[in-house]
């Protein structure tokens, strides 16, 4: 049987899709790692976790995150979890990690 306060809280989920990393370009990881993305954001130690919303409340100026938006909206998730050891999302592209990255 389902509490009153676990029926509340469900009604305040909201989706969020993990995926890798490697989505970003060095140059957006930086950015989330350093907390400047454009964006709200909540940087991590593998990654971090950003909000798109639905409606989505900005467009990122990132590029590379710009277009991740998108298909996020259309999917009707509100948040990212990007983490290197997450999949690799068909469709989207990818970037390969910058020297200090891979070291």
């Amino acid at each position: 049987m389902e509490t009153p306060a676990a029926a509340s809280l469900q009604a305040q989920a909201e989706p969020l899709a993990s995926l890798s990393i490697s989505h970003l370009s060095s140059c957006t990881r930086l950015k989330l790692a350093n907390d400047e993305l454009s964006v709200n954001a909540y940087p991590t130690d593998c990654g971090g976790i950003i909000y798109v919303g639905v409606p989505r409340y900005r467009v990122p100026t990132e590029a590379d995150l710009a277009t991740i938006f998108e298909v996020a909206a259309e999917a009707g998730i509100f948040w990212l979890k990007f983490d290197s050891d997450a999949a690799v999302i068909e469709g989207l592209p990818t970037f390969d990690p910058s020297p200090s990255e891979s070291a």
